[in-house]
């Protein structure tokens, strides 16, 4: 890996190197949800604040785990993952928001990706379309754990990942509305369960690298629901994704260690 950084012993975006982040690393999006989410772990401390790369170290159960943000999309997803990875770790819980499109995917609740649609650019540069791009069984059953733990109603399935938010959400308007709508009507038939835009970037990325990744969202609301005048409220609480995450990190710690 070719490092422009200026210290030689951090990768160049996020700042990290060796001995700087756990085996075990939590993916936000958003750099201000990596303080809450660190406040689960003992003794965290903040590593390094770069770009839009922000991440904290502590432990669980004994053993050291990470978060970093990874911004918006796959292009900065893709390259916290290649950099942590040379770091040392090799398992990662991507947690965010995402669009309910079924209609029994409701706001507030989680969504688990069991695989994502590659509706987007980054991946294309890591393998041909016709590679699946598939979360980790390990990981997708740790969350399914720990969301049945925290309590909370999930769905596991696939998710679409797209690199325009606003190609979602006023497709009509724009050149390619004839391929958006169609597509997105497509991904609804085929049951498709919710939209995002990260996790078939990371899902390519960890299989060429051989680390485990999955994925768990909120729902902050679904549109289709809105069509049809259903019930609709917004939800901004990521609070129990997180736990579901943080607990999921803490079911495979155990099994690790035992060997499972």
């Amino acid at each position: 890996m070719v490092n422009y950084s200026e210290d030689k012993d951090k990768l160049y975006h996020i700042q990290c190197g060796k001995g700087d982040v756990g085996r075990y690393v939590i993916l936000p999006g958003d750099p201000k949800r990596c303080e809450k989410i660190a406040r689960y772990f003992d003794s965290p401390r903040l590593v390094a604040d770069s770009r839009e790369f922000v991440t904290y170290t502590g432990s669980l159960d004994g053993e050291s785990v990470s978060v970093t943000s990874t911004g918006i999309g796959g292009p900065s997803a893709s390259i916290a993952m290649e950099e942590l990875v040379a770091c040392g770790a090799d398992t990662f819980v991507r947690i965010g928001t995402c669009g309910g499109m079924q209609l029994d995917v409701n706001s507030g609740d989680l969504v688990i990706a069991t695989g994502s649609i590659r509706q987007e650019g980054t991946s294309k540069e890591y393998a041909p379309i016709e590679f699946p791009a598939v979360a980790n069984l390990d990981v997708v059953n740790s969350l399914v754990e720990g969301a049945q733990k925290v309590g909370l109603p999930y769905h596991t399935g696939v998710v679409q990942a797209k690199d325009s938010f606003y190609g979602q959400h006023s497709p009509e308007i724009k050149p390619v509305s004839y391929e958006l709508l169609n597509k997105w009507e497509a991904w609804i038939r085929m049951g498709c369960l919710a939209s995002e835009m990260e996790s078939a970037a990371l899902f390519i990325v960890g299989q060429f690298l051989r680390v485990r990744v999955g994925s768990v969202f909120l729902v902050m609301g679904n549109q289709e629901r809105a069509k049809k005048g259903m019930s609709n409220p917004i939800v901004h609480d990521t609070d129990g994704a997180i736990r579901t995450a943080v607990e999921a990190v803490r079911i495979m710690i155990r099994k690790d260690k035992a060997g499972k």
